[in-house]
């Protein structure tokens, strides 16, 4: 129950068809918490115009569902004390966290904890069973594109069987978007974070690499970039120019300093890539701009939340 109410024309114009389709989502969302409301739209639909045809409907329904048959009436028992039920914020919390973990589930499973899973492994499989120094560059170069996958593969109709009671829900668009993509970073940004922790340290003639937690502003900015560019384009398009983006932006120096001589082997080029993350990473003025450019997507997703109800025919 909430401490708004919808007004009476509110309720008949919902009930009758004419109110706007942004307002009829917006109540709608109010009806599924608030009975009172619900109890005055079922009843302005029953007096309208409909009412009639929703009897002949209802009339039908019970007639086609078998009468059961009545047993026979027994002794009254004696009263009983009540027994203990769970605390009423108890059972709404756990209609909440149901409610969030069924949002969050195509976040939280299918290709994209694969591949979270594989980028782990794999760098602590490099580090220490191949004994490869720079498995650290490698985790810290494409961690903050991992959330951004996480984005393009837990949203839409490729990744959700439901996607069409989704995009009619009044609960979809920005909100369940902004729900997976937390689902998203709840599970990569912990499990990156302490992979990054674990990895050795680079070696004294190695160039001083990022800290492991360097990549986080990057990684939320680019989120939030996505989240951003998917408002225009979808989630899938807006996760490849992202992520696409970064990794060229990443590796273009790196492929460019290639000459002859000791930098083109695999050790040169690690200590290249070291050099252009700690360029992209370390310091306050790279960590100022990374918010600053988070702070200015997060704005124009908030600018542009009315076109994320139409992402799911993109």
């Amino acid at each position: 129950m909430t401490g708004w109410h919808a007004a009476d024309d509110l309720v008949a114009r919902y009930t009758d068809g004419s109110l706007p389709e942004p307002d009829a989502w917006s109540l709608e969302k109010h009806l599924e918490s608030c009975g009172s409301c619900a109890a005055r739209a079922s009843r302005a639909a029953r007096t309208g115009a409909a009412g009639p045809v929703l009897a002949q409907v209802r009339v039908a329904v019970l007639d086609s569902v078998p009468h059961p048959v009545r047993a026979p009436l027994a002794a009254p028992s004696p009263p009983t004390s009540p027994t203990p039920t769970a605390p009423r914020c108890a059972r709404a919390a756990g209609r909440r966290l149901g409610r969030v973990v069924w949002a969050a589930g195509p976040a939280l499973r299918g290709a994209w904890t694969g591949a979270l899973l594989l980028v782990a492994v794999g760098a602590l499989a490099l580090a220490y069973g191949g004994g490869f120094a720079g498995a650290r560059p490698l985790l810290l170069a494409v961690a903050p594109v991992v959330p951004v996958a996480g984005v393009a593969l837990s949203y839409g109709r490729h990744a959700d069987p439901l996607y069409e009671l989704v995009a009619a829900s009044p609960s979809g668009g920005l909100r369940l978007l902004l729900t997976r993509t937390a689902a998203v970073l709840a599970v990569s940004v912990p499990l990156l974070t302490a992979v990054g922790l674990l990895l050795p340290a680079a070696g004294p003639r190695l160039p001083q690499v990022p800290m492991a937690a360097a990549w986080l502003l990057p990684g939320l900015a680019l989120t939030l970039a996505t989240l951003a560019l998917s408002g225009y384009t979808g989630c899938r398009t807006g996760s490849a120019v992202v992520g696409g983006g970064w990794l060229l932006a990443l590796t273009a120096p790196v492929l460019a300093s290639i000459g002859p001589g000791p930098t083109a082997t695999g050790s040169g080029l690690t200590d290249r890539l070291a050099q252009q993350l700690s360029l992209y990473f370390t310091g306050a003025s790279a960590q100022w701009g990374w918010a600053a450019g988070a702070a200015l997507c997060a704005l124009l997703v908030a600018a542009r939340r009315t076109a994320y109800d139409r992402l799911e025919t993109m």
